[in-house]
Parts: C-alpha cells; structure tokens; sequence
C-alpha cells in the first residue's frame, strides 16, 4: 500500500511510519522539516505546513491518509480540501479527551462526547490549546473527520508512552526511578489511569488499515481497575535497582510538595482515565509488558 502520514517524523507518527515501512509499504511523510527523520530510511519526506503551504500535497495518491497531529478542525478541513478524493481511507488520531468527564469506568466508544459550548467557535483557529480545550477541540476535529470522509478510522488513545516521548511525562518516571532509592509517588493507588506504548499504537493502526477496518475506537491497553501504583510499580520492576521504594503520599501531601507529578490526575479517579478498549483489542491490538517499555525508554533516555 501507499501510505501518507500526517506528521510522520514526531514519537507516534515515527513510531507509525515505521511500523509501514517495516512491512513494506511505501511511505510518504508531510511535515515541516524541523524534527531529524532518523531511522525512516526509504521514505518520501513532503515538506509544509498543514496551515500555511499545502502544495506538496498536490499531486499524489494513498490508499491510507494518517493523521496524527490535527488539534484543531480547520486542520481537517484544510487537509479534505487539499487531497480531494485522491485516497481512499483517513485515519485519525483523536483523543479520550473526547469524553464527557462524568463518563463511567469501562465505558466503550458509545460513550457521550465533552460539550464543546465553551469554546468560541468564532476564534477557534486562535484559542490556547490547553486543558480545557484541547478535548472540545479534539471533538470538534473528529466532526470534521466524519464529515468529510466516509471511509474513516478514527483512534482515542489515552497517553501514549515509550521511546522518542518528548512529552516527558512517562520518561521522567522512568527517569526517577532508573535512579533509586526514594521515590515519591502520589496517591491513591488505585486512582485510574491508562497508557498505550506507541509501538503497540502503531502497530494496530497499520493492521487496520492492511484489513480495511472502520469505525471509532479506544486504545487504550490495560484493562481496568488499573491503578496508578500498578503503573509505578511495572516501571520499578522494569528499571529500578536494588532497594528502591515508592513511598506513597496523599493526594493532600503530593499538592503541598511543590513536586511535579506526571501523568497523576489529582488523585482522582475517572471514567476518561478508564475506557474499555475491547472493541480495539477484538480487532488485534495487543500490548506489551510495561516493564517492557520502561526498559525502552530508559535505553532512549540514555542514549542506547
């Protein structure tokens, strides 16, 4: 197949260009040319901006268009108009962001979307992506999306982790913990959250495009209950040494520390934090160890 990737050479879209070109197929990558494409040896590198300069997007043909950094829908608008019919499935990259807060544990892709009333839908080209908007936007992109294409795969993971994360939320984890001794965590335990390894991700999307598969889907890999002492815990089995120990704080104790906790929600749990992804994992997505993936980013960390 033809593949033309929507930022290709970033964490998930490298980890996804990758994934193709290690089964074959050819690959095309549409970005600014700012981030090195190391490791995409065999690629066509299509530089612009998806805002300002679309123009090497205009000649071409895709079996699968991936898009993996719309944030806003006139990004999805502008990429409709510019490709035309010239491909036949558009693959998105939203969010479980998507999701309505008060959603329940466990809930599957049926689940009510967040209200998009308060942004201005007058300004939305210029509003601060941040927490409070970046879900309603999110959902605002996935409408574009099932406006302007039929054949669609719509993917809302929940964070993504491992190797090339410059995010640095599950890296500087690994990072604490790769150095031993006492390792503050915040608390509760059991306070929900959810990961995908961008491998795994990557592997996924490419299988559903290969068995044109459609339709919206979580992907998230643990299934729930799963904790946020059951994350910590897998990375000190992955790569803490001899004799380190979490030590546990309240939610109360990790506010008053001053620390930075990533990827912690406040000690809260929520729905957002534990969808079901069954519908994704009947259809092949499979998760590794996380231990697994602390050892990878650890060894990225260091340079290996």
């Amino acid at each position: 197949m033809k593949l033309l990737f929507i930022g290709g050479t970033r964490f998930l879209g490298h980890a996804m260009s990758t994934e193709a070109l290690a089964r074959g197929h050819e690959v095309d990558v549409f970005h600014r040319g700012k981030t090195p494409a190391q490791g995409l040896d065999g690629v066509r590198h299509l530089h612009g901006d998806r805002v300002t300069d679309l123009s090497a997007l205009a000649e071409g043909q895709w079996d699968a268009v991936i898009d993996t950094c719309a944030y806003r829908p006139r990004d999805v608008v502008l990429m409709a108009h510019a490709l035309g019919t010239r491909f036949r499935k558009y693959v998105f990259v939203s969010s479980a962001s998507v999701y309505a807060s008060d959603i329940p544990a466990d809930s599957a892709e049926s689940a009510p979307r967040t209200a998009t009333g308060s942004l201005d839908k007058t300004a939305l080209d210029t509003a601060p992506i941040n927490g409070d908007t970046y879900g309603p936007l999110k959902v605002l992109c996935e409408d574009a999306v099932f406006a302007h294409h039929v054949d669609h795969l719509v993917l809302r993971p929940t964070f993504v982790i491992g190797p090339n994360d410059y995010t640095q939320r599950f890296p500087e984890w690994v990072r604490r913990i790769a150095a031993g001794g006492v390792v503050d965590a915040p608390g509760p335990r059991e306070a929900a959250v959810q990961y995908i390894d961008a491998r795994d991700l990557a592997r996924f999307t490419i299988s559903a495009v290969e068995a044109n598969l459609r339709g919206t889907f979580n992907t998230a890999s643990p299934t729930v209950p799963f904790g946020f002492g059951d994350l910590l815990e897998a990375v000190v089995k992955g790569v803490a040494p001899a004799g380190t120990r979490l030590n546990w704080l309240t939610p109360a104790q990790a506010k008053a520390s001053g620390k930075e906790f990533p990827l912690w929600g406040g000690g809260e749990s929520s729905g957002v934090a534990a969808i079901n992804s069954d519908a994704a994992r009947a259809n092949g997505l499979v998760a590794r160890p996380l231990e697994e993936t602390a050892r990878d980013t650890l060894a990225w960390l260091s340079g290996e």
